[in-house]
């Protein structure tokens, strides 16, 4: 029975959002969470960027060293074959390859530097060096794929998995779709190719995950399994992505949705990963947002109120205590309260660590990566990144080169 698979893109798509940004620490943060999650795949960024390399080898020696479980990591390149040389050195074994694919890019985004035989030869050309130097899986990125038309969208489909891979994506990247065209064009696309086709749709109109869901539904109905692009929060590029913990429920808890989850989730990390996320961002969660926001389980008006007094199911679709605990950091603690960061000393460090129980096997080196670590995200440190620091202090030092 084909099932449902989450590719997270929190560290591509998402960080790429104006007026916001990431360190590369958070990025491992990122991680770290779809880990603890289930999630079955991120797509930690772009690693033929210079200023990536330290970060995506030292995802590569964490996840080597069990820090990530069965997360796998892939690479985000351009559909051309110079980026996936520059990306293949640093050992990551799963790889997309974007191209735009519709006659409007085509027009005015190329110019009549590509055409449509030339898109086609570059994406394979890009698969095969991908192939040839060892990569896993390999996904095709249309971009644009909803303003592609159906025949050329099939042509390169079957192109590129003639070169090897294994997934398309296909891109709602002005996020217009709708439910019931993408589940058609999905279920035809799918059932023509014998590949799954991927989601990854944009907010513009809101229906971002409504149109993730539809999509991954016409790659079942095709036998297909489904493969769905999110960001954690639902942000991402201009009105963001498909929010993931809103995609997961709607799965779970959805009416009618005959669809089997092929990750092995644990939604008790949900509140952490969020609200972390909307910490590391710098970005406050809304009052609505799904699960985790402050009135997501919030009661007033008195027939409400009554309702849920005396059944919390009268008007609440699912448990709240499935998504986990709210976070208690040490450094939100109020009064008085002692931290440890970029200016702090041993004491300070030796105080915090041994009030959170946490083991700390490499003293020096942990402690200057707390200070690395602190001075590059420019905020206290959470409870689980200390944590991560001192469970695996020598592959963070590649973060930092020349440091160990």
């Amino acid at each position: 029975m084909p099932r449902i698979h989450f590719l997270d893109v929190t560290n591509r798509d998402g960080v790429q959002t104006a007026r916001t940004g990431l360190s590369k620490f958070g990025k491992t943060m990122v991680n770290f969470y779809l880990a603890k999650l289930g999630v079955a795949q991120s797509e930690i960024g772009f690693p033929f960027l210079f200023h990536e390399v330290p970060y995506v080898k030292a995802q590569v020696a964490l996840a080597e060293a069990g820090a990530f479980g069965r997360l796998r990591l892939s690479g985000w390149c351009r559909g051309v074959a110079g980026d996936v040389e520059k990306a293949l050195p640093l050992g990551l074994r799963h790889y997309n390859l974007s191209i735009s694919t519709s006659d409007y890019m085509i027009q005015n985004k190329f110019k009549g530097r590509l055409d449509r035989a030339a898109i086609i030869r570059e994406m394979s050309a890009a698969v095969a060096v991908a192939k040839a130097g060892g990569a896993e899986t390999i996904g095709v990125n249309a971009e644009d794929g909803s303003r592609t038309d159906a025949g050329f969208l099939l042509e390169f489909a079957l192109a590129a998995k003639e070169a090897g891979a294994d997934r398309v994506r296909y891109c709602d990247t002005i996020g217009g779709d709708t439910p019931g065209r993408i589940r058609e064009r999905f279920a035809a696309l799918a059932a023509a190719t014998g590949m799954p086709i991927e989601t990854h749709c944009h907010n513009d109109l809101g229906m971002a995950v409504a149109n993730s869901v539809s999509g991954a539904l016409g790659d079942l109905e095709a036998g297909q399994d489904a493969w769905i692009n999110t960001c954690v929060n639902g942000i991402g590029e201009r009105s963001g992505n498909a929010d993931l913990l809103s995609t997961i429920l709607a799965f779970r808890h959805g009416f009618g949705l005959e669809a089997e989850i092929g990750d092995a989730l644990d939604l008790s990390w949900a509140r952490r990963f969020t609200l972390w996320a909307g910490y590391a961002f710098g970005q406050a969660m809304p009052y609505n947002q799904v699960g985790v926001g402050a009135n997501a389980f919030a009661h007033e008006s008195g027939i409400h109120a009554d309702g849920a007094l005396k059944d919390h199911g009268n008007y609440e679709l699912y448990d709240e205590s499935t998504l986990g605990p709210f976070p208690d950091d040490w450094h939100a603690r109020r009064g008085r309260v002692v931290l440890t960061g970029e200016y702090g000393g041993k004491a300070g460090f030796r105080h915090v660590m041994d009030g959170l129980g946490i083991e700390v096997k490499e003293e020096e080196l942990t402690f200057e990566l707390v200070q690395l670590c602190n001075a590059m995200t420019g905020r206290p440190l959470t409870d689980d990144e200390l944590r991560l620091i001192a469970a695996h202090p020598r592959e963070l030092c590649l973060l930092f080169p020349g440091h160990l």
